[in-house]
């Protein structure tokens, strides 16, 4: 290699206040350089030190970037000399940001199935909100727990126990439906708290509820079967459906949840319905009892399967959380979908099914051809969670807390003055409020200008199917600290003034 001049190049500032940490910054900013040619190859770095003054770090900090880029083969040092771009890049056949895209695809090829253009153009969640003046936004980001209240402490000493403990065991392959002790505590949790029937055997752990309604979808559905699905609904189960080929069918919701009637006049030969009967997303409702028979009624009849997504079933501030309908199914039609993403963190990513016996061989099959099982470790540390009752007592203690955050953010809408322009009523389950806006409001455009001003609020006409009555904006607090609530509460007023 030729040794070059050193060549300036202007790396965008750092942000302290984003998650990401410092290093990790530094060596994205360098690898986006090479890559996109800013820094060609053969090109001698500044030295640690320079650049570390030159960006405001510690020279550790560089040292840091610098290892890993060398690791991955982006620059390498020079004894005597320096460190400099490699002549050869990992990536020989990446697109960057300067090399020009194919405009269209060569013709006469597809570049999508049907079902992947159909899937394209589902909506979605989008990702949380991060912007450059304010870093991660939560506030009002929904299904976002209390993660200042994550018992971190406690969860690395269990880390480190089960690390101990099960380390060796942890490295190798393992069942495909996960850790044995996860799953017994999680059916011996379900009984009493839930009125979940269940055994250890039929417990499925899968990577949070977005997979588990996946692989519900490839177990059980054909391309071109009815879904019906709760309008408006989770959009991620949408997705799900529609990338099994399924045909969803919107099944309006009122104040008794999904209007069985309805999906039954629609399709009443559909294959599955999906339903969050304890706490309907996103409005909030509670499926009545008869409602709930109604529809056991009908997949008894129809041979068809109900999913029931569990979504914030713990979170009941008024008397005591209701029993799942799982434990209503007499017959076995009832596949009962569970995460820990809000009751301790999505990062977990780990959630768990409940399938009838006679399912378990056929999804313990379709297991081992998706991602064989989550990883382990993390298993180990939650079973022990639960045995030892740190579980429980943290759903109660959050009941507590998330009790007083939706009090605070409904004093907080009211001091602002906020009553005519969002009606927002109080409820007695879940980690976000329903704010509804005048019929003539658009509130798409309002959650787009709210995210500039850099409040993360949703729009309930992007879960619908069908056109909504009125228009309202889904309002997070189960993330928002008392700091954070006042100031973000004027931020979404000032984005209701246009």
């Amino acid at each position: 290699m030729v040794p070059r001049t050193n060549r300036h190049v202007e790396l965008p500032a750092l942000n302290p206040a984003l998650t990401t940490p410092l290093f990790q910054q530094v060596y994205e900013r360098l690898r986006r350089a090479i890559l996109t040619g800013q820094l060609p190859r053969g090109t001698r770095l500044p030295s640690t030190r320079a650049l570390a003054r030159e960006l405001g770090v510690a020279r550790i900090t560089i040292q840091a970037a610098f290892d890993q880029l060398i690791a991955e083969g982006y620059i390498q040092g020079v004894i005597g000399s320096g460190t400099y771009v490699a002549p050869e890049l990992p990536e020989e056949a990446i697109f960057t940001d300067s090399a020009p895209m194919p405009a269209q695809p060569a013709r006469g090829r597809r570049t999508l199935s049907a079902r992947g253009i159909e899937l394209a153009g589902a909506p979605y969640l989008p990702p949380p909100l991060i912007t450059p003046e304010h870093g991660l936004q939560y506030a009002f980001r929904v299904g976002l727990p209390a993660l200042d209240a994550f018992p971190f402490a406690l969860w690395g000493r269990l880390r480190a126990q089960c690390w101990q403990q099960v380390g060796r065991e942890t490295l190798s392959y393992q069942h495909p439906l996960g850790a044995w002790p996860l799953r017994a505590a999680i059916a011996a949790y379900l009984g009493p708290a839930r009125g979940v029937h269940c055994t250890p055997e039929q417990v499925i752990i899968v990577a949070g509820a977005q997979q588990g309604i996946d692989l519900v979808a490839r177990v059980l559905l054909d391309p071109g079967d009815m879904v019906w699905l709760e309008d408006p609904g989770y959009l991620g189960a949408r997705g799900a459906l529609l990338a099994a080929g399924a045909r969803v069918i919107p099944v309006p919701v009122d104040a008794e949840g999904l209007q069985v009637q309805a999906g039954h006049a629609r399709a009443p030969e559909a294959r599955l319905a999906f339903v969050t009967p304890s706490h309907q997303f996103p409005l909030g409702v509670t499926m009545s009892l008869a409602r709930r028979l109604a529809l056991l009624k009908w997949a008894s009849a129809a041979d068809a399967w109900v999913l029931e997504d569990d979504y914030d079933s713990e979170y009941r501030y008024t008397g005591r959380p209701l029993t799942a309908l799982q434990g209503l199914d007499a017959v076995g039609r009832v596949i009962y979908l569970g995460t820990f993403s809000k009751t301790l963190a999505p990062a977990l990513r780990l959630g768990y099914l409940v399938v009838p016996n006679d399912l378990v061989e056929a999804f313990t099959r379709a297991r081992l051809f998706t991602d064989l099982h989550p990883p382990i470790l993390e298993q180990h540390v939650l079973a022990t969670f639960i045995n030892d009752e740190h579980y429980a007592r943290h759903i109660r203690a959050m009941r507590v807390l998330y009790a007083k955050r939706q009090q605070a953010l409904l004093a907080a809408l009211s001091a602002a003055g906020l009553g005519a322009a969002l009606e927002t009523p109080e409820v007695p389950a879940g980690l976000h409020l329903v704010s509804w806006l005048a019929a003539n409001r658009d509130d798409q455009a309002l959650a787009r200008h709210a995210a500039r001003l850099g409040v993360d609020v949703m729009a309930l006409s992007r879960f619908a199917i069908q056109p909504l009555e009125r228009p309202g904006l889904l309002l997070g607090f189960g993330a928002v600290t008392p700091d954070e609530l006042p100031r973000s509460v004027q931020r979404l007023a000032a984005a209701l003034q246009v």
